[in-house]
């Protein structure tokens, strides 16, 4: 049986079921399974089967404590008719790669893959670890996890959902998603600050023993849907090993052959779950890591220095506005042969010092990794060459992985078959894409969505349409040292 230990090295093992309750160690580090399973099948063995039937033996074979008909009854309930595409992620050929399309759920982003599941494994886990406490899901977002952690939770029996967002850095059509989520047990604030205030201010919590205590005496436990929680990262594991064997099924690539994956990110969650495929048995040749302008990982990956001291941006990529990498550190364990004490020290360094710099030794096992960015005008040139050179549109997010390919290609001749993951659909981010695009000026984000279909005539998703004819249900502005109390007041204590 796999169990899931701290990278931080000082906590008791869990199980699955144990660790997706709990989301964050004891110690403060994330959980990391203590082995990679191998894949339960062939590639080749998976052609023609559904996504469901892939995603189950892949998050089955991490999750060993879970029976065969309750990880069943999860990956029913997930993907099921609330996904717009018949192959719930189709994989579309187009400007030299191919193109793994993660929103087709009900939030139109890549999140709505794993959080999909999560309430499904949260709830399962419950029952078997017979836990009988409230469960508080805390999670800060930069803009898709929120609307998608409070879609899988609302209303689910035995949870409260409180989500944190930066007032000032999301889209127009993010923000509406989360104002206007329905649910009893749903509660939503925005912050006076950027992610990383988000981020850290939901770890302070997790990480306050007298606030757990009070927690616990009110019967209430909690849990997060951010990626930290293992039971978000895991599926998505899934897609790339789905990708694999659709290119196999389209003749991209014969059996045992490599791919390079590219992944737009700032949390480094997405990027991470490739890794593991690969760990798993897909052959990966490259990881191209793309950041927008706050390209903290991209600095990273080429000098082994990680410093968030430097200036925040804001940018037509919102999502990936993040300098706190957190999934990060679940890499960095792995590269370090498990050295908990070793990792420890780095986020040591990271809170006190704002910067750490890995070893040599784990430096040349990055090899596999190439770091890149994309500036706002480039995000923008990649999105008009895309819609006018390949009648393709995408997402601003999307843009950027698009634009590090193409220079990772310049740059080394690779002509290996590339998946990029597609991250959003592009009227999330509707103004943006629409001045890459030349088009005239609306008066609201909502006027360009309707704008961006009538040229293009891309459907809108079901979830963002009309969305902003829905009512405001949660308007509530917060200082971004004022989480704790939202907490308590979301929770009646």
């Amino acid at each position: 049986m796999i169990k899931y230990k701290s990278t931080r090295g000082s906590s008791a093992e869990k199980t699955a079921a144990q660790a997706v309750i709990q989301g964050l160690a004891e110690d403060r580090g994330l959980y990391v399974p203590d082995s990679i399973p191998a894949l339960p099948f062939q590639p080749s063995e998976m052609i023609g089967r559904p996504y469901k039937d892939i995603a189950r033996a892949v998050i089955s074979a991490f999750f060993t404590d879970y029976t065969g008909e309750e990880m069943q009854a999860c990956v029913d309930g997930a993907y099921d008719e609330k996904f717009e595409a018949e192959d719930i992620v189709p994989v579309t050929s187009a400007g030299g790669a191919y193109f793994l399309e993660l929103y087709h759920g009900k939030t139109a982003a890549f999140k709505d893959m794993a959080l999909s599941i999560l309430p499904y494994l949260l709830t399962t886990a419950m029952k078997k670890e017979k836990e009988d406490k409230k469960i508080a899901i805390l999670t800060a977002t930069s803009g898709d996890t929120g609307k998608a952690a409070l879609e899988g939770f609302a209303d689910v029996e035995g949870t409260e959902i409180i989500v944190f967002f930066p007032s000032d850095g999301v889209s127009e059509v993010q923000k509406r998603q989360m104002t206007t989520q329905e649910g009893k047990n749903t509660h939503v604030f925005a912050i006076h600050g950027n992610f990383d205030d988000a981020q850290t201010g939901v770890k302070k919590i997790f990480n306050d023993d007298e606030f757990s205590a009070m927690l616990k005496e009110n019967g209430i436990k909690l849990s997060s849907a951010n990626s930290i929680n293992i039971g978000r990262l895991v599926p998505q594991v899934a897609y790339y090993v789905y990708a694999y064997i659709r290119l196999l099924e389209q003749g991209a690539v014969k059996e045992g052959e490599k791919i390079n994956i590219v992944v737009p990110t700032g949390n480094f969650g997405n990027i991470l779950a490739a890794y593991y495929a690969k760990n798993m048995g897909i052959p990966v040749n490259r990881f191209i890591c793309a950041s927008n302008k706050n390209k903290v990982l991209t600095d990273f990956i080429n000098t082994g220095v990680y410093d968030t001291n430097r200036e925040f941006y804001c940018t037509n990529s919102p999502s990936m506005d993040i300098l706190i990498s957190s999934n990060l550190e679940r890499l960095l364990y792995h590269l370090s042969g498990g050295d908990g004490a070793a990792i420890s020290k780095l986020m040591e360094d990271l809170e006190n010092e704002k910067r750490y710099q890995v070893s040599g030794a784990v430096k040349e096992k990055m090899s596999d990794f190439f770091g890149g960015f994309a500036d706002e005008e480039e995000t923008k040139k990649a999105i008009a060459e895309m819609y006018e050179k390949y009648g393709y549109l995408i997402d601003t997010h999307t843009a950027v992985a698009y634009k590090v390919y193409e220079d990772y290609r310049n740059a080394t001749g690779d002509e290996t078959p590339t998946v990029i993951a597609s991250t959003a659909s592009a009227y999330k981010f509707a103004v943006s894409v629409a001045e890459a695009l030349n088009m005239p000026k609306e008066p609201d984000g909502f006027a360009y969505v309707r704008a961006l279909c009538e040229k293009t005539k891309v459907k809108i998703p079901s979830g963002l349409k009309d969305l902003d004819k829905k009512e405001i249900r949660h308007d509530s502005v917060i200082d971004r040292t004022a989480l704790a109390k939202a907490v308590k007041d979301s929770l009646g204590l």
